[in-house]
This record gives structure tokens, sequence and C-alpha cells, in this order.
């Protein structure tokens, strides 16, 4: 099973390495009054590596939320 896991880091490694090479040109991304001119995969990775940690922090804080939901409820019953 870890050579699955293995193979599978190395093909996404490869992919995301074609995909880097593949959209070297500089875009520019506005919002509001900033902007932003940089390669294009360089912008992808940046953006998912926050949408993964502001998508971990919320899950992590809805986790916390329901268990303290949860002890709340049963103290009390």
């Amino acid at each position: 099973m870890r050579w699955i896991y293995l193979s599978l880091i190395i093909l996404f490694a490869l992919a995301t390495l074609i995909f880097a090479l593949q959209n070297l040109e500089v875009v520019t991304v506005s919002f509001l009054r900033f902007e932003v001119r940089a390669p294009l995969a360089l912008l992808v990775i940046v953006v998912y590596l926050l949408g993964a940690a502001t998508g971990g922090s919320l899950l992590a804080l809805l986790r916390r939320s329901y268990a303290g939901s949860r002890r709340s409820v049963m103290g009390s019953a």
C-alpha cells in the first residue's frame, strides 16, 4: 500500500511540474485596488495554499464547535 501512495505522490508532483512549466506566462490579477503580476502557475499555487489553509482552519473550528456543543448537551442531560 505504501508503494501506491508513493506512486500517487510522484504522479501528482510530476503533473504539478508539467503544469508549472506550461504556464510560465505572466498574468495580471486585480482585486479591489491591488494588482499583482506574476506567472500563472505561481498564482494558482498560492491560491491553492491559501484555500487549503483557510479550509483546514474552518474545518478545525467547526469540529471544535461541534465537540463543545456535544459536551455541553451531554453534561446538562
